[in-house]
């Protein structure tokens, strides 16, 4: 247990003389420990000359303080002691390299203190909470409490940079696990990301191909489109072939530091967890150490970017677009330019004519693509800053818009089987069925009887009276109270425990559902959550349709007669719920354009389509069996 005495900033100053001892410094390449596994094979070639570009692409309440331990009085003396040890230690360990030592202790050293500081705010806080009698003075001391170190650990988060600011941009998603203060105070972040200076981007631009900038580009704008927390996109035109281009450069210093930054995420987590064991979030830096090296290797995100456009260009009916990749390196990624504007620019859509709902639906159903569809990719990162939208008016039929879609470096595939039992989840969550939902949570998470309502909650975004009722319901504000005042009240404890448990491809479904329902949020759009989950339902039926099929084909030949028989069984269920669902979609399109309130009634839902739902999947299940 670490001593309060001299206690975070000691400790990182150890993690720091590690990481300085290694000789910090630039390098071209990456070590190998840090490929992803789907590039670990391509091989590392010098570079000289001009580069080969038509090659490979890597495209309730804590628990007491320990015993025995004190809070110093003289808290600024030792963060300011601690800091300097952090320093001495860097120097001791390369001593010729002292600007390097001195930026490591100091990113080190911002860390340890807005560590230690949150640490004794929150025990104090708490101390004085537990004697209060008046529950919403208690409140209001601990909302202020949760404010305070939202701030200082924004501050960190700005002036370290790099991976910190795409942990901040993760944590301002999670609203469902956080308390607001903090979730509100990190979405900045979403947009206030550091610029490379054009200097630094051409000295890695000849270090990673060997040529230098001007030579291969005719322009290259100074400043850059678009930052993100690992890298930014400049405009730029090729000199030889007089092609517009976006280029995405990772921030040169990223490489540099992020070893060290990673190890003071895992720190800050581990150090959490033993002065709070009953909020351990230790599975996000994990995430963080596994997710990490593959979206720093863009040529992996070349390769994703190829991938997912081969996918939906048989999906002709969904208007989106991936850019073409022309050529990657680790650091450098050259693509066609495809310019949009921001999801939430409300003004934009509405000025052109291009409907929300519409633009909702279509999201649901790329990304009910990408979870569903047979051997679709999974973007992991679809926050408000990795899509675009633009008017497109050149198709006769279908959406008036483009949905683009950047920055590809995180994705994930789901297995045919947690697949196929997600999509029954799911179909029993949206008919209300608790004994289905307890099954088949515990086939794709692993979670028991005891825990299956908090994680219903938890993929949803809604309250579980919601979730075992009628989910189409419109979410209103005394719904996030409830769910806010649950958290407060002692449930955030067992979600954060949860959550330590459950796989990790969950958790990035997780946070993909999270970030997509933010932005449906953010359209503002008529029809509610109903079109979304008639939509999800189709992907879902289609799901277990595709499942009847391949177990009656493993019994033989689909033309001997039972066989035949129940492939035409399985298919005439299929197409029954697939017309009433279209029909269901084209009835609030008309509700939509006459200006009523999409919502499915009671009765009418009851007695329909979740029946038809039902019996297509108690077949499946037959058919499984």
């Amino acid at each position: 247990m670490l001593s309060p005495s001299f206690p975070v900033s000691a400790a990182v100053a150890a993690v720091a003389a590690r990481h300085i001892a290694k000789r910090i410094q630039p390098s071209t390449t990456l070590n190998a420990g840090w490929k992803c596994s789907r590039c670990r094979s391509l091989p590392l070639k010098p570079n000289s000359g001009r580069p080969n570009f038509s090659r490979q692409y890597g495209t309730s309440r804590p628990p007491p303080p320990p015993k025995g331990s004190k809070s110093s009085p003289r808290r600024r003396v030792i963060l300011l002691a601690s800091t300097g040890g952090a320093a001495g230690l860097g120097l001791l360990a390369i001593g010729d390299d002292v600007k390097v030592a001195y930026e490591a202790a100091e990113r080190s050293g911002r860390v340890a203190s807005a560590l230690y500081i949150n640490i004794q705010d929150y025990r104090t806080t708490l101390s004085q909470t537990d004697t209060m009698k008046d529950s919403h003075e208690a409140d209001q001391l601990l909302k202020a409490c949760h404010q305070r170190c939202a701030d200082r650990t924004l501050r960190v988060l700005e002036k370290n940079g790099g991976i910190f600011i795409k942990l901040g941009q993760h944590l301002s998603a999670m609203n469902y696990l956080l308390p607001t203060e903090w979730t509100n105070t990190f979405i900045p972040l979403q947009d206030k990301c550091p610029v490379s200076s054009l200097e630094s981007i051409q000295k890695m631009f000849k270090l990673d191909t060997g040529e230098e900038l001007f030579d291969y580009f005719s322009e290259f704008s100074p400043a850059p489109i678009g930052a993100a927390s690992l890298a930014q996109v400049h405009i730029a035109t090729i000199r030889e072939t007089g092609q517009k281009v976006a280029v995405k450069v990772q921030h040169p210093t990223l490489q540099q530091w992020a070893p060290l930054d990673t190890a003071l995420t895992g720190f800050t987590f581990r150090t959490l967890k033993r002065w709070f064991p009953e909020y351990d979030l230790e599975w996000l830096s994990s995430e963080v150490e596994y997710s990490l090296p593959q979206e720093l290797d863009f040529q992996c995100e070349a390769q994703n970017a190829l991938r997912t456009k081969a996918h939906f260009a048989r999906i002709s009916s969904l208007p989106l677009v991936i850019p073409d990749v022309l050529w990657a390196k680790k650091r450098l990624l050259v693509m066609a330019c495809e310019a949009g504007r921001r999801l939430d620019d409300l003004d934009y859509l509405d000025s052109n004519g291009i409907d929300r709902d519409e633009v909702s639906a279509t999201l649901a159903r790329i990304f009910n693509e990408m979870i569903f569809g047979k051997g679709a990719p999974l973007h992991c990162d679809p926050h408000g800053g990795n899509i675009a939208i633009r008017k497109n008016n050149s198709r006769r039929r279908g959406a008036n818009f483009d949905i683009i879609l950047y920055d590809h470096g995180l994705y994930r595939d789901i297995p045919e089987d947690l697949r196929r039992s997600y999509a029954k989840m799911w179909l029993a969550i949206i008919d209300g069925d608790l004994e289905r939902m307890k099954k088949y949570v515990n086939e794709v998470a692993g979670i028991g009887e005891d825990k299956f309502p908090l994680f219903a909650s938890a993929i949803t975004g809604r309250d579980f009276t919601i979730v075992s009722s009628s989910i189409t319901k419109p979410k209103e504000a005394s719904e996030q109270k409830t769910m806010s005042t649950a958290l407060q009240e002692g449930l955030l404890v067992d979600l954060v425990q949860m959550l330590g448990q459950v796989p990790r491809i969950i958790l990035l479904i997780l946070k993909t559902n999270d970030l997509t329902r933010s932005l449906d949020e953010n359209l503002q759009t008529r029809q509610g959550p109903v079109r979304q989950f008639l939509i999800l339902a189709r992907y879902c039926m289609r799901t277990v349709f595709h499942e009847q099929v391949d177990e009656i084909n493993s019994r033989g030949s689909p033309y001997w007669p039972p066989n035949a028989i129940q492939l035409l069984s399985a298919w005439l269920g299929f197409v029954r719920v697939e017309i009433k669902l279209e029909m269901f979609e084209l009835w609030l399109s008309v509700k939509r354009a006459l200006g009523l309130k999409s919502s499915i009634p009671e009765g009418v839902k009851a007695g329909s389509v979740m029946d038809a739902v039902t019996a297509t999947l108690e077949s499946a299940t037959m058919a499984a069996a």
